[in-house]
């Protein structure tokens, strides 16, 4: 996982660990970083703000003469790698849910994202993060264009023994999620999430139509899927969708065989949205919470 990134992190480290800590020290390697990072499917504005946090922590302080000159240089990447990543206080899910039955109202999710990114394999995950929390689950089948989508995500309710609301293919995409939440209401079920078309974001009439389905539905929370391997891609798709549609927090999947990492520092800074969560595996139970400090000590570890 991000081990290209990681080789990045780990060459500078040793590099400034062996010389001064002045401007002219440091340009050319922090240049040399820049433009690794822009390799590895960083942003070039996001590559320059690591860059240009990391030379304020570093020009003009004392080095140790003698003993452990690594860790203020790993300290300082850290910070600098933190200092791009917003932070996702406010997104306790539980806390909101539980907000939401106090008013006798359903927490509703609608996920939004192209196609192939998982996103049906990733509001399964949910279903279950929130089943094992104790919350009851019901699943609305939006995506009424993909053929096999309906089934694929049927066949998700069965396993995890989810109710899913759905209509016939061609139907109003918007009309399901009503239903489903119209559903939840009066079944008293607790969450309801909103499966939707995956669409390319330069598609101006099915954007308009995920546009529709939150002005009807008004979720509580959108979340945009973003595939992690597709590096620069994601964070286009992710700009495109914010302007267009709008959504407040980012799920990145395939994580785990993704070996730049460079998406899932661009995201976040340049949405200013929280990744919230991370896919790291095929399996339910394999949506792992993201924190920017876990992610920043992941890329500077040994």
């Amino acid at each position: 996982m991000f081990e290209k990134l990681k080789q990045s992190f780990k060459g500078l480290v040793d590099k400034i660990s062996k010389t001064g800590l002045t401007e002219k020290d440091l340009e050319p390697l922090i240049w040399e970083l820049q433009l690794q990072l822009i390799s590895n499917d960083v942003s070039v504005q996001v590559a320059e703000r690591i860059c240009d946090e990391l030379k304020t922590r570093l020009i003009g302080k004392e080095s140790p003469r003698f003993g452990d000159k690594l860790t203020p240089v790993k300290n300082a990447l850290k910070e600098s790698i933190e200092a791009v990543m917003v932070s996702k206080n406010n997104f306790d899910l539980v806390k909101m849910v539980n907000e939401s039955k106090s008013k006798n109202e359903p927490f509703s999710i609608m996920f939004v994202g192209i196609n192939g990114t998982g996103k049906t394999t990733t509001i399964a995950k949910f279903a279950r993060l929130f089943m094992k929390k104790g919350f009851s689950v019901v699943m609305a089948s939006g995506d009424t264009y993909r053929a096999g989508a309906i089934e694929q995500l049927e066949e998700h309710a069965r396993r995890l023994e989810v109710k899913i609301i759905k209509h016939q293919y061609g139907s109003d995409s918007a009309a399901v999620g009503f239903d489903a939440m119209q559903h939840a209401k009066a079944k008293g079920i607790d969450i309801v999430l909103i499966d939707t078309a995956g669409r390319m974001q330069t598609n101006r009439n099915l954007m308009d139509e995920l546009t529709k389905i939150k002005r009807v539905v008004n979720p509580n929370l959108t979340i945009m899927i973003l595939d992690s391997l597709i590096g620069n891609d994601a964070t286009e798709q992710a700009k495109t969708f914010n302007d267009s549609v709008g959504f407040d927090a980012t799920v990145l999947t395939k994580v785990d065989a993704d070996a730049k990492g460079g998406a899932s520092l661009s995201v976040s800074y340049l949405t200013n949205k929280p990744v919230i969560y991370i896919g790291i595996g095929q399996g339910y139970d394999d949506l792992q919470p993201f924190d920017p400090g876990w992610f920043a000590e992941k890329l500077i570890q040994d």
